[in-house]
């Protein structure tokens, strides 16, 4: 016999010994959406704060060939590999393929945490 899980063997649910405590609890999650730029900070563990985007239009882009980095525009959001919707929204994630002047790039940091957007470009 199967028993599920968060059940006892005669079907009673066991009780939660205690609720989450604040350094356990999850963040909402954030959507970096392609605009106008716009940073939110918000106070975490140890009374630090930490700044994230909500908005941006700029990222650092690393040309691999000459070892340089530019502060270039982003015009849109060509695709998203992890999910197909995000390109649609133009939704900023790691690993999304960015149209910019100097061509496609691929982002490589996590705009949501970091406050900023790193990408190499991609050779043509």
């Amino acid at each position: 016999m199967a028993t599920r899980k968060g059940k006892k063997i005669t079907g009673g649910r066991y009780k939660k010994r205690r609720k989450k405590k604040s350094y356990e609890l999850q963040t909402k999650p954030r959507i970096i959406l392609l605009g106008k730029e716009k940073k939110k900070k918000m106070k975490i563990r140890g009374g630090n704060f930490r700044t994230f985007l909500l908005k941006t239009n700029k990222a650092n882009i690393i040309d691999k060939k000459t070892n340089k980095s530019k502060v270039i525009e982003i015009k849109n959001v060509a695709e998203v590999p992890s999910n197909v919707f995000l390109a649609r929204k133009n939704v900023l994630v790691k690993g999304a393929i960015i149209e910019t002047e100097l061509g496609k790039a691929r982002i490589t940091n996590r705009p949501g945490q970091e406050g900023f957007v790193q990408a190499i470009l991609i050779p043509a």
